[in-house]
């Protein structure tokens, strides 16, 4: 009840809300278990219900538009004919947030052949008309003409729907200036271009209020448009039938029939197991309670979430003869502190100890720690490191929950042990709140995140299929534990060669900007979109590239491509100087990752990748450009470390285009690497019917193209872009392709039609990529599923395979007792630290391990090189 003593009456555009909702909210952080997206559910229920705590409404409903079509579009079929189609993500979201509002009691308002904003102009007439007090939230701008004494309209802010505007006629003259009632013919004469309807040329809202202010209303404007002088009297003229039907179409209807009235409206009890359970549904676990509240309903009483068991402060000699006696798997947690042990916890399912750490604990724990006994960690890899550094190297890891979570859900891996909690035990991890001096609530102790480990792991042993089970125990822990080393050990880096390869950058960058400003005659930012669309599209009169947001993109590629067809010296010069800006900003990522051993210690990420591949961070070492005159001066800075002879670089010969070979059994590939000959030139010979010496370059470049580019689904228009050609010569190419290569052909199609039977792919190890998108009927997220799909079991194969080598090498290199040791692995290549003597035994490992890593028809070709710096390795 307002203060006036009227009654509330709150009216709300659900589609529009959820839609801006939706963007508002990443979409990756709101998913159910079986896949279905959340963010534009909860992202409107969230205003939702700060909307009923803050107004205290005592009528309320939400209207929803039934589809694209109205009586508008029988009017104008162009009438919101530029929208896109909603995203796959979306769809589902509205019928689910429907049966959330029928589960709170509120009404849910539709009507064929009108809009959701027509229903809202109706409740808000009648209920003003009957002595409500209206509140009117919708993102559609139309219902600015609803504005009166007694209808406030809430609109949300560009930040999203957490932030609304109030407008009542104050406020809206403030903004317009005009009344409420006249925004419609503002809106008349300017267009609107959401609803595709096309206003006045060169007329902005001034023009128009300044029109309307001195006209009195738009019919009379219309009816004297031979007064306007100038351009845009012209302009007015010539679009009056815009105009008119411009005010018909935003004109909103307030007397649709339907079997509400405001006094139906009343807010209701609602009904807290049905909320329960579709929460429950959609793991909305944390909004319950706030809908509770806002309500004023109080909750019937809920089980309490499991109680973690209180942790038993061990001694050392008591926890060593604890751990002694578990024959069950034992779960641990180690804090760390500055990269050391700080607090160890460990849990079984019915008891917790705990111990802080010190060399008495490390001294009687070691057997047990360093044994086969085996054990869990969440997020292994820093404690493993932890314990390393304190002289302690970790065995019997049989589990990691997060990578475990990872290997289930690759597109959208969960980051941490509370959000491990959340999903597959339904509970909340017990966090202390940082921003509290003294916290009110206790985070969980190491003892408690092993035992919550421990459950959590549980759970999900009942999801994994055997196969990716085994890709976690065969392939990631092993992984795992040499990356943990290759952390540690780092890599040795002259600060000075990056330091003098930098100021050259500089150097160069400052002389082509220079050259760049004396073209255009001026000096602009030439990092700058704006600065740069003004000079290339307006001052230059360039052609106009993909239109963006923020204008025309000015992004490397798309310029390149108007380099290419427009040549231009300005352009040439900006993608130098963007080329040498990269540069600069890589050595400085590097240069500050240089710790003080002189050696960088990179992160590798296991979960970084849905495909399999490691990723690389603080600093990110897989971003340095690969074999060109530039990158070979940023890797000449990558040396070998004091103590050790030289380096040792070793990696792949055409993995992927040689696991396409296996997987499809194609008889000429496997023909073409056997024989041992030029694979490109090979393949060249057959698709173009020419000897082998007669393959040129040309037709190599043609070829091999086509080889990777069928890896990731290219094209025929990809093709044809590639190699600047014409499309129906990239459309031959493909065919002469398939005609001498069919069985490649034939396993690509099928290996996209049993992705979307399996709902994934699979590597020849069994590692899994869900594609649900593969039945999507947004046509552009199919499409990009299906060339996904393509893609996955070869890179991912090549990602196993590699890691297989990376860990046997690793393994070997310390069964054998050699102080050499794997530092890198980047892409398709491992660089290893060869130590004085080693080179012979350390090359002949390196070569049988890659070369053995997997059993496929045709061999693995590894290419070794020897160098004083990565640079003078390569090979």
């Amino acid at each position: 009840m307002t203060d006036s003593g009227k009654p509330t009456l709150l009216v709300v555009d659900g589609h529009s809300l959820a839609y801006r909702a939706f963007f508002a909210l990443p979409v990756d952080n709101f998913s159910t278990k079986d896949g279905q997206h959340t963010n534009g559910i909860y992202g409107f229920l969230s205003m939702f219900v700060n909307l009923l705590k803050a107004e205290k409404p005592t009528h309320v409903a939400v209207a929803f538009d039934t589809s694209r079509q109205s009586f508008r579009t029988r009017v104008y079929e162009e009438y919101k004919a530029n929208r896109s189609e909603s995203p796959a993500e979306f769809k589902g979201q509205i019928p689910l947030l429907q049966e959330c509002l029928d589960a709170m009691g509120v009404p849910v308002l539709t009507k064929e052949d009108f809009e959701a904003d027509d229903i809202l102009a109706t409740l808000a007439t009648q209920g003003a008309d009957r002595g409500f007090q209206v509140l009117v939230c919708s993102g559609d701008r139309d219902t600015i003409q609803l504005v009166t004494d007694d209808v406030t309209l809430l609109y949300p802010s560009v930040q999203g729907v957490s932030q609304l505007k109030r407008y009542t006629p104050e406020a809206v003259v403030e903004k317009y200036g005009l009344p409420p009632h006249n925004y419609p013919d503002i809106a008349a004469l300017v267009g609107e271009t959401s609803d595709n309807l096309p206003g006045v040329p060169k007329v902005g809202e001034k023009t128009a209020v300044k029109w309307l202010t001195q006209y009195g209303t738009l019919d009379e404007l219309l009816e004297r448009a031979d007064e306007i002088k100038g351009v845009v009297g012209g302009n007015l003229r010539e679009h009056l039938d815009d105009v008119r039907r411009n005010r018909q179409l935003n004109a909103l209807l307030r007397d649709v029939e339907f079997e509400y009235e405001p006094e139906d409206l009343a807010v209701r009890p609602l009904d807290t197991q049905a909320v329960r359970d579709i929460f429950a549904r959609l793991e909305f676990r944390t909004l319950l309670p706030r809908v509770f509240e806002a309500v004023g309903v109080e909750p019937e009483p809920v089980e309490p979430d499991v109680v973690a068991p209180t942790p038993v402060q061990a001694a050392p000699a008591d926890l060593a003869a604890w751990v002694a006696q578990r024959s069950e798997e034992t779960a641990l947690t180690l804090t760390v502190v500055d990269g050391r042990p700080g607090r160890l916890g460990v849990a079984t399912l019915t008891d917790v100890r705990e111990a802080d750490w010190s060399d008495d604990l490390a001294a009687a724990l070691r057997d047990w720690l360093e044994g086969d006994a085996p054990k869990l960690v969440t997020d292994a890899k820093v404690q493993v490191k932890a314990l390393r550094r304190a002289g302690i190297r970790l065995g019997g890891l049989v589990f990691d929950p997060l990578l475990a979570g990872w290997l289930l859900r690759p597109s959208l891996p969960d980051k941490s042990l509370a959000d491990l909690v959340d999903r597959y035990l339904d509970e909340k991890l017990p966090v202390a709140d940082p921003t509290q001096l003294v916290p009110e609530t206790e985070g969980a102790t190491p003892g408690q995140l092993a035992w919550f480990s421990l459950r959590v792991a549980e759970a999900q042993r009942g999801e994994l299929p055997e196969s990716v089970a085994s890709v976690l125990t065969d392939i990631e822990l092993p992984t795992l534990d040499a990356l943990a080393d290759m952390e540690l050990a780092g890599v040795a880096v002259s600060k000075e060669k990056l330091g003098g390869f930098s100021a050259e950058l500089g150097a160069r960058a400052d002389a082509i900007a220079q050259e760049a400003y004396a073209i255009i005659g001026k000096e602009v930012n030439l990092g700058s979109p704006k600065q740069l669309q003004e000079v290339l599209f307006e001052q230059l009169e360039l052609p106009k590239t993909r239109k963006t947001k923020t204008g025309y993109s000015t992004d490397a590629a798309v310029l390149a491509d108007l380099q290419e067809s427009n040549p231009h010296p300005f352009l040439g010069l900006l993608l130098q100087h963007r080329e040498a800006t990269k540069l600069r900003q890589i050595i400085e990522s590097l240069t500050v990752g240089i710790a003080g051993d002189g050696r960088i210690h990179t992160t590798y990420v296991q979960t970084g990748s849905q495909t399999g591949r490691l990723s690389s961070t603080d600093p990110n070492l897989q971003n340095i450009p690969i074999r060109n005159e530039e990158s070979r001066r940023i890797r000449a800075a990558f040396e070998v470390g004091a103590g050790y002879e030289t380096l040792l670089t070793a990696d792949y010969s055409q993995i992927e285009m040689r696991i396409m070979a296996h997987l499809s059994g194609d008889p000429g590939l496997i023909e073409a690497f056997n024989s041992g000959e030029d694979l490109h030139r090979f393949v060249g010979a057959r698709v173009f019917g020419v000897e082998p010496a007669d393959v040129t370059p040309a037709m190599r470049t043609k070829v091999k193209a086509m080889s990777y580019g069928l890896v990731y689904g290219l094209s025929a228009f990809g093709l044809s872009k590639q190699l600047r050609i014409e499309q129906s010569e990239a459309k031959q190419l493909m065919l002469e392709y398939f005609a001498r290569f069919g069985a490649v052909r034939d396993y690509l199609r099928s290996s996209v039609e049993q992705a979307r039977i399996d709902g994934y792919t699979e590597t020849i190890f069994g590692r899994r990529r869900p594609f649900p998108d593969l039945t999507s009927p947004n046509r552009v997220l199919r499409e990009n599923a299906e060339r996904a799909a393509l893609n996955a079991p070869i890179q991912g194969s090549a990602a196993d395979i590699m890691k297989i080598a990376l860990f046997e090498i690793h393994g070997d290199l310390a069964s054998r007792g050699l102080s050499s040791r794997v530092l890198l692995q980047i892409h398709d290549e491992l660089v290893v630290e060869v130590a004085t003597g080693e080179w012979d035994e350390v090359a002949e490992i390196v070569r049988v391990r890659m070369g053995d890593a997997a059993d496929l028809s045709v061999p693995l070709d590894v290419q070794i090189g020897r160098g004083g710096d990565w640079d003078e390795a390569a090979h």
